[in-house]
This record gives structure tokens, sequence and C-alpha cells, in this order.
């Protein structure tokens, strides 16, 4: 018996996304050496995921 199309979204959750949340972003500034201690986590600036 197949499994219905509705309960196949599990696998698509590894898909490339293109809007990242804040502590993904925090972690990408950090990685690029775009992170100094003390910035504010808000207005932060725009990030490519890769």
């Amino acid at each position: 018996m197949s499994q219905h199309r509705s309960l196949r979204r599990s696998s698509q959750l590894a898909t490339k996304r293109n809007v990242l949340k804040r502590f993904e972003r925090i972690s990408l500034l950090k990685k690029r050496g775009r992170w100094k201690d003390g910035m504010r986590v808000f207005g932060l600036p725009k990030t490519r995921p890769v």
C-alpha cells in the first residue's frame, strides 16, 4: 500500500530555503567574520544562504 501524497512532505523539508532564521543568520555571519560581540540581533545585514 502506498503512502498518501499529503504525507510525503517530510522528505521535502530538506530543500534549500532562501530565508534564514535569526540564529542561522548570526551563525553564518560569525562564520564569515562579519559578526562582532555586542552587535544587536535586530537589523542584521542581509545574508545569502550557501
